[in-house]
């Protein structure tokens, strides 16, 4: 890193930045809002898109491909995660003494500028509730400015830019970027053991999460679920206004009368004994109410009348990838999952035994060999759930195989389990498996929803 002064005294009207990787998901959100500010924006990425052409339209230059020339004369360079010192951008700008910062400490930066700012974090959900809270503040006219690291069908895309008092941030753990943010309202929606390539252990995990939460300041909140272990463990001792929210356990805010109807549930939340609101969800599974609980009690602290929260919620019909309907494919229903966690993958798929389809079909690439070694024994039993299992091979993303482990290891494990090699070959099993009534299921983090969509494709071709 080459930090030399103050992000916030250099993000500020009339000030050029640099953005390295402009077109991914949250640094294109990035570059709205700090044009919208004033500053002069600029930035580059690998390839072009649509992001880049719309951020063109807007007003702002951006690059096709890393170039030390691309720099001109900004005063800052801010980059994504996964560009590294190497990258001829960021060498150049250390070079020169232009000062290079993280995505996360701009965005940091900027949530000082609004008077609520509501940090989702947790193993997992954190698409979902950042998502439901969306709706919330929107169905309430709050024109809140949001980052969400999926695209949600109300948006168009995986952020929006408002001109309200409150920004809504999926706010994630690994490397402890969420450690330079400033919440006002923290959320936890759940800490277990994951990106082990980066923590050393669950405690590791929970001493960040606690971390986090002692960002609120006193005029702040910090809502924590009762029912899950890890986040009440992250949230003790802490010496910060805390309130609560679950199914199970005691909590300050609580989803009571609840109701099933084919996998959906309805059912009233109460804080602290009194009614709030009534709310009927349009997505399955209890690990949704408890989304909707958590989205709820941050509405609900910042004043959000119970009426916004119930309009809100039943207009929520899920983020992208989050179990999403891609199709139909010899009368099966195809959809797609972005669960890679073996928590996330219990969720969907005990939620979907309940939805009343002949056979489970569950296609699975494991995402980065380090989570699939590290979690493998949690992997196998929750991949004994479907009717038929078939492993794509492991999405390696940021790592190298060092540890010489295959989705084949898996399939050792699993009987009746069916081992692809490509993601062709996926898509070959699921048509030779798939008959009338059953439900596919394309689950994992990285590519492997290709495999359902071809399928779609092919029958609708």
């Amino acid at each position: 890193m080459n930090e030399m002064r103050d992000i916030r005294e250099l993000l500020v009207p009339g000030k050029r930045v640099h953005l390295a990787g402009i077109g991914g998901v949250s640094m294109c959100a990035l570059a709205e809002v700090l044009h919208q500010q004033g500053l002069t924006v600029q930035g580059s990425d690998m390839s072009e898109s649509g992001t880049l052409r719309h951020l063109r339209e807007l007003g702002i230059s951006a690059s096709v491909g890393h170039s030390a020339e691309n720099l001109g004369d900004a005063d800052l360079v801010i980059r994504t995660a996964a560009i590294h010192d190497s990258n001829p951008e960021i060498a150049c700008a250390i070079a020169r003494g232009i000062p290079v910062y993280e995505r996360a400490q701009a965005w940091g930066a900027l949530m000082q500028n609004y008077r609520n700012a509501v940090c989702f974090a947790g193993t997992h959900g954190k698409t979902t509730a950042t998502s439901m809270a969306t709706h919330i503040f929107m169905a309430a006219q709050s024109d809140p400015t949001v980052m969400i690291g999926g695209t949600l069908p109300l948006l168009g895309s995986g952020y929006r830019v408002g001109q309200g008092d409150t920004i809504l941030m999926e706010s994630c753990e690994y490397c402890n970027s969420f450690l330079s943010f400033f919440p006002t309202v923290a959320v936890l929606l759940n800490v277990e053991a994951d990106h082990l390539d980066f923590f050393k252990d669950l405690a590791d995990i929970e001493h960040s999460f606690h971390r986090f939460a002692a960002l609120v300041p006193e005029h702040g909140f910090v809502l924590a679920n009762a029912d899950d272990s890890g986040a009440m463990e992250s949230i003790r001792g802490l010496d910060k206004p805390i309130l609560t929210f679950g199914i199970h356990n005691e909590a300050d805010f609580r989803a009571e009368n609840l109701v099933w109807e084919n996998g959906f549930p309805s059912f009233d939340i109460t804080r602290q004994e009194l009614p709030y609101t009534h709310v009927k969800l349009q997505v399955p599974g209890e690990h949704n109410v408890l989304n909707a609980l958590s989205a709820a009690a941050a509405a609900c602290v910042l004043g959000i009348d119970g009426s916004a929260v119930a309009e809100g919620l039943a207009s929520f019909t899920g983020a992208g990838r989050r179990f999403q309907y891609k199709g139909k494919f010899n009368g099966t229903d195809v959809y797609d999952d972005y669960a890679h966690h073996p928590s996330e993958l219990h969720a969907l798929l005990t939620t979907v035994q309940s939805l009343g389809y002949q056979r489970v079909i569950c296609a699975f690439q494991p995402h980065t060999y380090t989570r699939t070694h590290a979690l493998f024994h949690e992997f196998v039993q929750e991949l004994l759930l479907p009717d038929v299992t078939v492993l794509g091979e492991i999405y390696a993303a940021r790592e190298k195989n060092d540890l010489g482990i295959s989705s084949a290891d898996l399939v050792k494990e699993i009987p009746g389990s069916v081992y692809c090699s490509t993601l062709d070959k996926v898509t070959d099993a699921l048509r030779r498996i798939a008959c009338p009534g059953d439900l596919i299921l394309t689950v994992g983090a990285g590519d492997i929803f290709r495999a359902g969509e071809k399928l779609v494709q092919s029958q609708e071709n």
